[in-house]
């Protein structure tokens, strides 16, 4: 796109525009959702190297509440996952909605309610196809390194909470719609 308008580019300075963006970019805001939608999903880094994107969005406003990868799928990662989500939010008292009885168990470790659902929380799989896409799109710039997936996924929420419009919100970013800017 950069090319489109005219402007001299090269892989290597797109990357590291991308990791200092994403320093500099950490959330700091505080949500207190009501319903919460988390899962993960498996993508790979490199050619032979797969690993496991948890994340949490708040149902009705549209905010990616965390975003993290993790080596291992199971009962323990996604209570890690769950547990950092509570030291970033205020979500004592959201109901999380799951869609396995791994979830509830972590949900049990963690002092957290949720149902198994898999209706309302298909926003979760919506961000996953958004989160794929660009994965697809930006693999190169990944060189397989977690902690630079990372950073671009720290990144990447930064702009789809603060800077994507999004047509359910009348064309608002979802901090910007919620209140929380």
């Amino acid at each position: 796109m950069l090319g489109w308008f005219g402007v001299d580019r090269s892989r290597p300075a797109i990357r590291n525009w991308c990791q200092s963006f994403a320093e500099s970019h950490e959330q700091t805001f505080t949500a207190e959702p009501d319903r919460v939608a988390v899962d993960e999903k498996q993508v790979q880094l490199a050619e032979e190297r797969e690993v496991w994107l948890y994340a949490a969005i708040d149902i009705d406003s549209k905010v990616v509440l965390h975003a993290r990868l993790s080596e291992h799928r199971g009962t323990d990662p996604a209570t890690s996952f769950l547990r950092e989500l509570q030291e970033k939010h205020r979500v004592s008292d959201a109901e999380f909605l799951v869609d396995g009885m791994g979830y509830l168990t972590a949900l049990a470790k963690t002092d957290l309610s949720g149902q198994l659902d898999y209706t309302d929380r298909n926003i979760v799989e919506k961000l996953f196809q958004t989160f794929t896409m660009r994965i697809e799109r930006f693999h190169e710039t990944w060189n397989g390194s977690q902690p630079s997936a990372e950073r671009w996924l720290t990144a990447y929420a930064y702009y789809y909470n603060h800077l994507r419009s999004h047509q359910a919100l009348d064309n608002q970013p979802p901090v910007e719609a919620a209140g929380l800017s």
